[in-house]
């Protein structure tokens, strides 16, 4: 292994990485699961159609503000750096700290979603889906820990094949499936159509999640000032062509009514197309889909813990950079927590839920940090400005706002336990201050 004491990050990426990281840490399990739910919830084909195409303007508008932050603050460490600068540490301890968790945690759930679709492919596998995920995880940190070059070029890889395996989906549910019978149910009274929107929009959103996937990189990318705009939206853009695709192909071959509730819609899709060899066929997909989403994780995670390690509200060991451009021991940590995930399996989903409500609130402090900077530092070099300022960021602020209330509305114990943990993080980050001083 490369030395850990000395090295420092690598400015080596560029736009096609960007492109990679967003894609592979965006396009996960949810898209599998989510269409299912929410066919259930909108039973009309052009609601449920248009519930992912607002969900991806909603992300679209986020990219072209988060652009801004991340050329202006050119920073690895995701969106912790810009409410950290913006808004001061406490804010930024909240946020980096949600972040590091629930990446980890979305790194473990992938690798056990992964373990499981292999144990049922192949019989040595069946039982052991533990130590496949643990065998999954591991693999992608000693990649990682070998470097930067490393880890970007199987990130590159392991997003290209993603890519095509959808593709290669959506074109054989066109080109080989049978047309279905368009049905769609009766309008329903606007109270319940809201209920409806509301959380299928809830369900897309979360699916969306993932497109900042580059500025967690900003301090290793080329030329940040141009990469970054083009990653970001370029990203966003591709998520949402692939997202909406996909959808129109799975409508295309299965009825709405035959999708709805059913835990993985891809699925009946590909048995529509594939026959009896439809669900080898969907579960080859799922695997060679979801390996991109362990390695971004992994890498996304490390640089987190890294930036928060640096500005000393972690112990700032674990700042160090090894030879390759790895925060290795941040990667270590990283991959431990993962590993701890995997081995309690179900328990720490209870953690994420929770954390999941601080998703969307990371994005309103960094939309709020767009328009803080902007007054408190007009003078600040901005290499790319967010088009349609102060439009574009307050309409994605007021996206973030609602969607808070409506989680709020929606799943108040959850919430309240969200809260709850953001009341105690106060003494913890005040703990943490004074030990790592």
């Amino acid at each position: 292994m490369a030395d850990t004491h000395r090295g420092h990050l690598l400015k080596i990426l560029g736009v096609g990485f960007g492109l990679a990281v967003i894609i592979g840490n965006t396009i996960g399990a949810g898209i599998l699961r989510a269409p299912g739910n929410i066919a259930a919830e909108l039973p009309n084909p052009w609601w449920f159609m248009g519930v992912w195409l607002l969900g991806g303007v909603y992300a679209l508008l986020g990219a072209i503000s988060l652009s801004e932050l991340g050329t202006t603050i050119p920073r690895s460490g995701g969106q912790y750096v810009f409410v950290r600068h913006a808004l001061g540490e406490y804010a930024g301890f909240v946020a980096g700290w949600a972040d590091w968790i629930s990446t980890c945690g979305s790194a473990a759930a992938v690798s056990l979603v992964i373990a499981g679709f292999a144990s049922a492919l192949s019989t040595p596998f069946a039982g052991r889906e533990t130590v496949v995920a643990i065998v999954i995880s591991t693999a992608f940190m000693l990649l990682q820990w070998r470097g930067l070059v490393w880890g970007s070029t199987a990130q590159n890889v392991t997003s290209l094949m993603k890519a095509l395996a959808f593709a290669v989906l959506i074109g054989a549910a066109f080109i080989l499936g049978r047309s279905s019978t368009i049905t769609a149910s009766a309008p329903a009274a606007p109270h319940a159509l809201l209920l409806a929107l509301t959380l299928s929009l809830q369900g897309v959103i979360y699916t969306y999640d993932g497109w900042t996937g580059v500025i967690y990189f900003s301090e290793e990318v080329r030329n940040p000032g141009r990469d970054i705009p083009r990653a970001m939206i370029g990203g966003v853009l591709s998520v949402i062509g692939i997202y909406l695709l996909l959808n129109l192909a799975v409508l295309y071959v299965a009825p709405i009514a035959e999708i709805a509730n059913k835990d993985f819609a891809v699925g009946i899709a590909a048995q529509k197309i594939f026959g009896r060899h439809g669900d080898t066929v969907f579960r080859l997909l799922t695997i060679v889909s979801m390996l991109s989403t362990v390695n971004a994780c992994l890498l996304m995670a490390t640089r987190v813990l890294f930036a928060m390690s640096r500005d000393r509200l972690f112990a700032a060991k674990a700042a160090e950079v090894n030879v390759g451009g790895t925060p290795s021991v941040a990667l270590l940590l990283s991959a431990l927590v993962i590993l701890l995930f995997i081995v309690f399996g179900q328990t720490f989903e209870k953690v994420i839920t929770v954390l999941a409500f601080f998703f969307v609130g990371t994005y309103a402090l960094s939309f709020i940090s767009v328009f803080v900077l902007r007054y408190r530092e007009p003078d600040r070099p901005r290499p790319y400005r967010a088009w349609g300022y102060p439009w574009t960021t307050g309409i994605s602020l007021l996206g973030s706002v609602l969607f808070l209330m409506a989680a709020i509305w929606s799943d108040t114990r959850n919430s309240v336990y969200a809260l709850l943990l953001l009341a105690a993080s106060y003494p913890v980050f005040l703990m943490t201050k004074r030990l790592v001083r």
